[in-house]
């Protein structure tokens, strides 16, 4: 007789909204039947593993394989990633790596092809490489891109501009989806934007603009990142709209990631007393459905993908992870984990043999970044939790700190300086080649000399992360892409760890200041931004001119 796997408890099944007692028999990886019978009242409970509907793995500095094995931990089966992180940098080269060693992985992967390399155009910010609309075509094609990633030029589309719609345009012959990301879009231009085929948002951060995206048609994907978090501002729609609801990390550092994922926001929502059929359909069904992740859902004749956790309620622990019936994480049973961990390691270890990067930048001095501010100066406003800022016209007063771009990519470039506020960096420096979306060099602190250091440790490592409290300085090189470390998941906690000890002993009081950073650089996301071209005023979409050196 046939050793057939029999898995019995709770069997949560969200296309007929219930949960049955019942047995699970799986054959050749598949599910072969379910059959409803008595069980206990403690018996574990059966569900489709978790999708985080929108992320870039590159913001976790892990490879594919190494978020894999981090994400299964916390039941998250699969992922909708754009890797438009490593595009800017490499090109459709960055892409295809990030393709073959999500191949390398038990995880259901949804790769989509960037829309937006740069986001806006090589005239606001310098990238490694821009993708025009034929490589976008030619990538539509492939059957292992599942989607056109968000669409950034948001103005691009209002306008009709035709580079922007050819792209629209290649992701509708594919019949494939097309991801949005239209920060304050409400009225008519919010019509407009879903009008064209974008069908997602996931910068939504208040009922208004979320109903707003539902009310045109689209998905909205709540954020729970590192930096980003929307969760509070947007719950509400899990009620009001639960089939057009999805949950999304976005960006996640190492040390948030190994803490908890999709799984966290789902404890948060069942504690908020929201509907468990309407949480689980946002966390699990939908982005399957939406996107065609071929991920099971527990059904007769799907692949056998599902997570075992001990209740539905705020408290529940996800126990084992399946992916096509094979046993990817248990919680006990640490042989399982320890195979994923000697198995990623050894993929990260051959992995070092072939880094790709694209880092041409040479180090600068004071006289660099030395300039004489204004009377009155166009300020950047940051805020913890937000990727938004402020335009505030204001005097340069000790909370006020320099902040610094540098093209990457050349070798000749010259800094751009501007102010920002809300960092508190009162003493020290961090730098940075993690810079949305081009990944130049950003830094901020307290005075040139410690910004200067940081930089040219940056520049020196080729890519990473550095930080100085103006004694001591912690580092993390980012050999891939300036973005992306061979090292596994804990390993990187541990590092990124050490990085936040040293930026807060500076004065940085931010929950994840590298994550915020990274943003203040992004041209698409209102409301004030510094590039390696200059002060960007996203609003107007135009340049100020108070950032040139005098």
């Amino acid at each position: 007789m046939r050793n057939v796997p029999v898995f019995k408890g709770h069997i949560v099944d969200l296309i007929a909204r219930r949960i049955v007692g019942g047995e699970i028999i799986v054959e050749n990886g598949r599910i072969a039947s379910i059959v409803e019978c008595e069980v206990e009242k403690s018996a574990p409970y059966f569900m489709p593993g978790f999708i985080d509907s929108h992320v870039h793995i590159e913001s976790s500095m892990m490879t594919p394989v190494e978020f894999a094995r981090i994400a299964l931990r916390h039941g998250t089966i699969g992922a909708v990633c754009d890797p438009h992180e490593i595009a800017n940098v490499m090109g459709t080269e960055g892409i295809e790596l990030m393709l073959d060693l999500a191949k390398l992985a038990d995880f259901r992967f949804a790769f989509g092809m960037p829309s937006c390399v740069p986001s806006c155009n090589k005239n606001i910010e310098t990238s490694g490489f821009v993708l025009g609309a034929s490589e976008v075509e030619k990538f539509m094609k492939r059957d292992d891109i599942y989607f056109l990633a968000e669409m950034m030029n948001f103005p691009g589309v209002l306008g009709g501009d035709p580079e922007v719609m050819a792209k629209i345009a290649s992701a509708k012959a594919a019949g494939k989806p097309i991801d949005g990301h239209a920060p304050g879009l409400v009225g008519e231009d919010r019509k407009k934007y879903a009008g064209a085929g974008i069908t997602t948002d996931h910068e939504c951060n208040s009922m208004e603009t979320g109903r707003a995206a539902v009310e045109s048609g689209m998905f909205v994907l709540i954020r729970e990142g590192s930096a980003a978090k929307d969760y509070a501002a947007l719950a509400p729609l899990i009620a009001e709209a639960p089939g057009k609801v999805m949950f999304c990390t976005d960006d996640c550092h190492p040390n948030d990631f190994v803490r908890g994922h999709i799984d966290r926001i789902v404890r948060r929502a069942i504690a908020d007393g929201y509907d468990v059929m309407d949480i689980l359909t946002a966390a699990c069904l939908t982005p399957v459905k939406h996107y065609g992740i071929p991920a099971g859902l527990l059904q007769k004749g799907d692949p056998a993908d599902f997570i075992v956790v001990t209740d539905l309620t705020e408290n529940f622990r996800v126990i084992k992870s399946y992916i096509n019936g094979e046993k990817v994480f248990s919680s006990k049973g640490q042989f399982t984990a320890s195979l994923m961990l000697e198995r990623s390691v050894q993929i990260q270890k051959n992995l070092v043999q072939h880094m790709i990067n694209n880092f041409n930048a040479k180090p600068i001095c004071e006289a660099d970044i030395a300039r004489t501010p204004d009377l009155e100066e166009n300020v950047i406003v940051a805020s913890d939790g937000s990727l938004f800022t402020l335009n505030e016209k204001c005097q340069v007063t000790p909370d006020v700190q320099k902040l610094v771009v540098l093209d990457r990519y050349s070798d000749n470039a010259i800094p751009k300086v501007a102010y920002i506020k809300g960092f508190g960096i009162s003493k020290g420096a961090v730098a940075q080649s993690i810079a949305h979306d081009c990944h130049n060099i950003v830094a901020v602190g307290s005075d040139d000399k410690e910004i200067v250091k940081v930089i040219n440790r940056v520049i020196e490592m080729k890519g990473g992360i550095a930080v100085t409290d103006g004694t001591m300085m912690e580092d993390l090189p980012l050999p891939i892409g300036g973005l992306i470390s061979p090292l596994c998941g804990h390993e990187l906690a541990f590092r990124c760890e050490l990085l936040d000890e040293v930026i807060k002993r500076a004065g940085c009081k931010f929950h994840s200041p590298f994550i915020t950073l990274a943003f203040m650089c992004l041209p698409v996301i209102p409301q004030l931004k510094l590039t390696d071209k200059g002060l960007f005023d996203s609003v107007k979409f135009q340049f100020l001119d108070t950032c040139k050196l005098s």
